[in-house]
């Protein structure tokens, strides 16, 4: 009868393990979030390239304009080098920006 017990409570002990290592490992949606993907400067979604800046101090020279003017920009570092991006709305403005500067 101990034998049994044991062996019983071996299993399920066993079963448990492997539930929570399938569920650690397994295929489905990961809590842990993925590298980001670097990719081409038109795969942003809603954001435009107004800048492809050749170096960082370039890039924060660049930024500090379009700072100054006020608008809000993100520097990406794509599959094609850095560029700074604006929102679509405020692309004419953002090259005014740099254009005087």
């Amino acid at each position: 009868m101990r034998t049994l017990t044991y062996l019983l409570l071996t299993f399920a002990v066993l079963a448990v393990l492997i539930l929570l290592l399938r569920w650690t490992y397994g295929s489905g949606k990961s809590l842990v979030a993925r590298r980001p993907r670097t990719g081409a400067p038109d795969e942003y979604g809603l954001l435009v390239a107004v800048a492809s800046p050749a170096d960082a101090d370039e890039a924060r020279r660049l930024a500090a304009l379009l700072a100054a003017a006020g608008l809000r920009y993100t520097l990406v570092d794509t599959a094609d080098g850095p560029r700074l991006m604006v929102w679509a709305a405020d692309e004419a403005a953002a090259r005014a920006a740099l254009r005087r500067g």
